[in-house]
């Protein structure tokens, strides 16, 4: 398949399973609320480092919010339910709690739930109090910009991580503007994150290392440095390969959120230096989700748009 000639390689991302939550942060205005979202999603790019994938979803309206007031939705991400509350609670503690004027509102409801201020409360030091609003307890900290007020408990469910875009171009700046043409198309959408470093990942890893002490090394055949070598994938005229790793809360999201990427990097076209798009797997092995990018381009993926 070749879009504005641009090479679709017919192959497919490999994605994990994976468990999400959704909070909802407000402050006095944008700039707090932002700062402690910020904060609170740092260091966390990949569950193999770090415990957590967590991301900024999207800003929400004061007439969106629980309270009123300026908002910002936060997802995360992790292999399993114990993990996802561990470092949610710890995020919400050290990164929202210390931020002035926040709150923190659950952003998924249902019978799944895991902690949130349940444990925070405690450091109220006993002049924390609670109140419930329908069927949802809330706990107010005394602080000292006034009381830090957080949903005891929020909702999360089953989710996909992984799903990816890799951009094969003639040099980095190439690479550089396919990609942010991607995320930025892939940024409008909900129920999505990116959770590298704005959203690009040059850093693309494969399962095992030489070293018997880690479990993932640097992905060597796609290493322009590396052309060298018989295992090498990287064609003559590309100097460069970049990544664009999406974590949703359904399959269709993550889809969706591919359809869009591509589309976009397709849109500049091999004119602008781009050569082919394709997708890393392990084999299907590992990750039991496959998103074939010929598929998603497909005219059945009309109903995405």
């Amino acid at each position: 398949m070749i879009i504005n000639g641009v090479e679709i390689e017919d192959t497919f991302a490999e994605a994990f399973s994976m468990r999400a939550t959704r909070v909802i942060i407000t402050a006095i205005n944008y700039k707090w609320a932002r700062h402690a979202a910020a904060t609170m999603t740092g260091f966390a790019t990949s569950v193999i480092g770090c415990g957590v994938e967590a991301g900024i979803e999207k800003v929400i309206g004061n007439h969106e919010t629980p309270d009123g007031r300026p908002g910002i939705s936060v997802l995360l991400f992790s292999t399993d339910k114990k993990t996802l509350e561990k470092q949610l609670q710890t995020r919400i503690g050290q990164c929202v709690l210390t931020c002035p004027t926040t709150a923190v509102f659950p952003g998924m409801e249902g019978e799944n739930q895991i902690a949130l201020g349940k444990n925070i409360r405690y450091f109220g030091d006993g002049f924390q109090t609670s109140k419930k609003i329908g069927d949802k307890r809330f706990w107010r900290i005394p602080v000292m910009d006034g009381e830090f007020l957080c949903a005891e408990t929020t909702g999360y469910q089953k989710a996909i991580g992984g799903g990816n875009i890799l951009v094969f171009a003639r040099g980095i700046s190439h690479a550089l503007l396919a990609c942010e043409a991607a995320i930025d198309a892939i940024g409008m959408l909900p129920n999505i994150i990116m959770p590298f470093p704005g959203g690009g990942v040059r850093s693309g890893s494969k399962v095992g290392s030489k070293y018997k002490f880690l479990n993932a090394s640097t992905n060597h055949p796609f290493c322009p440095t590396l052309k060298g070598r018989p295992d090498n994938v990287l064609g003559k005229n590309i100097e460069a390969a970049m990544e664009i790793v999406i974590d949703g809360l359904t399959k269709e999201d993550v889809s969706l959120a591919m359809y869009r990427g591509i589309e976009a990097i397709c849109d500049l076209g091999k004119s602008q230096g781009i050569e082919k798009i394709t997708g890393g797997n392990y084999g299907g092995n590992l990750g039991p989700h496959h998103f074939h990018l010929r598929e998603i381009m497909n005219d059945s993926y009309n109903r995405y748009i």
